[in-house]
Parts: C-alpha cells; sequence; structure tokens
C-alpha cells in the first residue's frame, strides 16, 4: 500500500465514494463533488485521483454489466475498502480534535 495520508481532494472524493454506495463512478462521483462543494472539477483530475485511491489500497473498483443506457459500455464502479474506510475516520478524528482545541476566544472576532 502506498503512502495513507489523504489530501484534501482525495478525501472529497473518497467520502463521495462511500455516499454514492453501490453505484460510485467517475462521472457520479465528480458530479455529486461539484454539487456539494461548488467545486470545478474535471473528469481527468477524478479519474487520476481514484487511480490513486485504489494504489493505496482505499478503493477497490470492478467493472459493472453493460448497460443499453451506456450503449453497451460498462462502468468501472468504486467502493471503499476496510483501510479506505479506517483512513476516513481517522482524519475526522484528527480534524475534530485539533477543531476542539481552538480557544473559544479565538472565534469572538472584533471589527475596526
Amino acid at each position: 500500500m502506498k503512502g495513507s495520508n489523504l489530501g484534501e481532494l482525495e478525501e472529497l472524493i473518497l467520502l463521495t465514494v462511500g455516499i454514492l454506495y453501490p453505484d460510485a463512478y467517475g462521472v457520479a462521483v465528480m458530479d455529486e463533488v461539484v454539487k456539494n462543494t461548488g467545486r470545478q472539477l474535471n473528469i481527468s483530475a477524478v479519474h487520476a485521483v481514484l487511480t490513486r485511491l485504489e494504489e493505496k489500497g482505499f478503493v477497490r473498483s470492478s467493472m459493472s454489466d453493460p448497460t443499453t443506457a451506456r450503449g453497451g459500455r460498462r462502468k468501472r464502479i468504486f467502493t471503499l475498502t476496510a483501510a479506505g474506510s479506517k483512513a476516513l475516520e481517522e482524519a475526522n478524528e484528527v480534524r475534530n480534535q485539533l477543531f476542539n482545541r481552538i480557544p473559544k476566544v479565538a472565534f469572538q472576532f472584533q471589527w475596526p
């Protein structure tokens, strides 16, 4: 397994693969990320991240059955692995621990 750290886009895409289960394929992942974040992505970037996540062991892929809606073509479907789920849980835990350490006074902004 490659490095286990998650970048921001990797984390967003990994979360989205989980959300879209069992229908997480490239275009659906891209559309869901754009819908939920407003962030513009291209399909090449999404596929590159999905490939990287698979190399890290955080997702696995399989080919769907051909569909008439796609002219007989198949989709590559992605699912979370146990390692991917653990990576998301750890990232969430670290983020929450750090957020909870911010003193409340740091959120009291004074405008000139």
